[in-house]
């Protein structure tokens, strides 16, 4: 019977471990293999990634304005377990945190730099497009992935009283059989997506806080020390999962929010603040009235590797970090209706992101178009390290780097902190309160994938593997929107009825 409890955990990290063990010994092979894989991939299924979570945005919005937005998270009485600051503070930390950082300032430069065919680089039209696309890969796309899973985990686990695993979301469409290999072959796939998809983030993490370090410190530019810093923040992320989630990731997650608005505020009054003021408002403009062609657009005849590239990554990458994200937004939302959390999700945190984007990509373009500075080929040489050079042009250009560091480091351990709570509930049959051995197995392991993949291909593979591990959880997710609708309307047809006085 323990063996059977313990199938999900057992095969995923065998798969898991099967694949950093060919990374560890033949990294080169990995690298080809990832590559023939997402090469596959972008060829043939690059546009299900669009119309999907397409799709997906749609159904959030049907959710936060329709039939069903009075639904209660848990029983009707229920109150939420944390507050506004809390609730928004932790499931940002999880759902955006060392990604944000990371690409805020390089993002931008790139597509000002190295736009689509059809677009002149480093012009105007370069510069709207590159905001205007920056908007829309961080915006309400991504909260609309992580929404489907999550309302759902949040639903089946707290209303109808189920275990707070991926499969239980399947019981309208199979019923029984979630209890058995269908079921645990969800579990497992979720686990799969988890794991390479916030290993990508954690890769990410960890070359960037090297990049600062080597900026403010000198550190040597080379991948053994990354790796260290990985083991490092790797010890701190274990010992903060192993306090729970009342205490160390709602206290880290508070911090990063905190340290998160202090750079915001600081950058938006030393910096150009009506340059910056300009480019949120036409850019907001810009972005929703472009929602819906950006949304379904592939560009085939002009473009397209354009899109391959940043677009279908993206959405590849929100995707296999719904799982993770999906089972910790859901165990901190119980007692919120559904008209509340999907608005809280869609707005909130999407309102942050572009206000972190307008100041510091508004920053940068600020540097290259009006004061002549040619920061743009910095950040495509080296994407880690633009941020740091942004910096220099500010006063207290160290300070702002050693914070920046500081907060890479908290969202590096808040993120993996939550993937590691995670991983150990979804393989210890949704147990809120999952072994300690699980944590950290599973808490080395998720590094050792980022380490292995930064080592076999650096950046190019973490992106290949965190696509592919998306593509059969893209379609586990188009069948829990239809799961959702269908328990939704068994509640308000038999069982709301049921007790209505009338």
């Amino acid at each position: 019977m323990k063996l059977k409890n313990n199938s999900v955990f057992i095969v995923s990290l065998i798969i898991t471990l099967t694949l950093v063990g060919f990374g560890f010994f033949v990294p080169e092979k990995l690298d080809v293999f990832s590559s023939e894989i997402h090469l596959w991939i972008i060829e043939n299924c690059g546009w299900a990634y669009l119309l999907s979570t397409f799709i997906f945005l749609v159904f959030a919005l049907f959710l936060a304005m329709g039939p069903y937005k009075e639904i209660k998270l848990g029983k009707d009485e229920e109150k939420p377990q944390f507050t506004y600051f809390g609730w928004i503070s932790m499931l940002f930390a999880a759902g955006m945190g060392i990604g944000l950082i990371f690409w805020g300032v390089a993002e931008p430069l790139n597509h000002f730099q190295n736009p689509p065919d059809y677009l002149d680089s480093k012009s105007g039209a370069a510069a709207m497009f590159a905001m205007k696309y920056s908007f829309f890969h961080w915006g309400f796309h991504p909260w609309a992935v992580y929404i489907v899973m999550s309302l759902g985990i949040a639903y089946f686990s707290f209303r109808r009283g189920m275990r707070p695993l991926i499969s239980s979301c399947f019981y309208p469409l199979i019923g029984d059989k979630i209890f058995g290999i269908p079921g645990k072959t969800i579990d497992v796939l979720a686990v799969f997506a988890t794991v390479f998809g916030i290993s990508t983030s954690l890769g990410l993490g960890a070359m960037q806080i090297h990049s600062g370090l080597t900026e403010v410190f000198g550190l040597p530019n080379e991948i053994k020390y990354t790796l260290l810093i990985i083991a490092v923040v790797t010890f701190f992320f274990i010992m903060s999962s192993i306090t729970g989630l009342s205490k160390g990731i709602q206290i880290l997650s508070k911090a990063n929010i905190i340290i998160l608005l202090i750079l915001i505020l600081f950058m938006f009054i030393a910096g150009p603040t009506s340059y910056i003021l300009n480019v949120f408002t036409s850019t907001l403009g810009n972005y929703l009235s472009s929602l819906v062609s950006m949304s379904l657009n592939l560009h085939p005849f002009e473009g397209y590797e354009w899109t391959k590239s940043w677009t279908v990554f993206y959405w590849a990458w929100w995707i296999a970090w719904s799982p993770f994200v999906g089972l910790f937004v859901a165990s901190i939302s119980r007692g919120r209706t559904i008209k509340e959390f999907a608005f809280g999700l869609l707005l909130v945190p999407t309102l942050l992101t572009f206000v972190w984007f307008s100041i510091f990509g508004g920053a940068a373009l600020y540097i290259q178009i009006e004061m002549g500075q040619d920061i743009a080929s910095t950040a495509v040489a080296d994407i880690s390290i633009v941020l740091f050079k942004l910096f220099n042009y500010y006063p207290f250009g160290m300070g702002l780097s050693i914070l920046a560091v500081l907060l890479l480091s908290v969202f590096f351990i808040t993120s993996a902190d939550s993937a590691t709570f995670v991983l150990a509930m979804m393989t210890s049959n949704g147990n809120f309160n999952p072994p300690v051995a699980k944590k950290l197995s599973w808490g080395i392991t998720q590094s050792l994938v980022a380490s292995v993949l930064l080592v076999s291909g650096g950046l190019g593979a973490l992106q290949k593997m965190s696509i592919a591990a998306a593509l059969p959880f893209t379609l586990i997710l188009l069948l829990l929107c239809v799961s959702l609708i269908k328990a939704f309307n068994y509640e308000l047809k038999y069982e709301r009825k049921t007790h209505d006085p009338g």
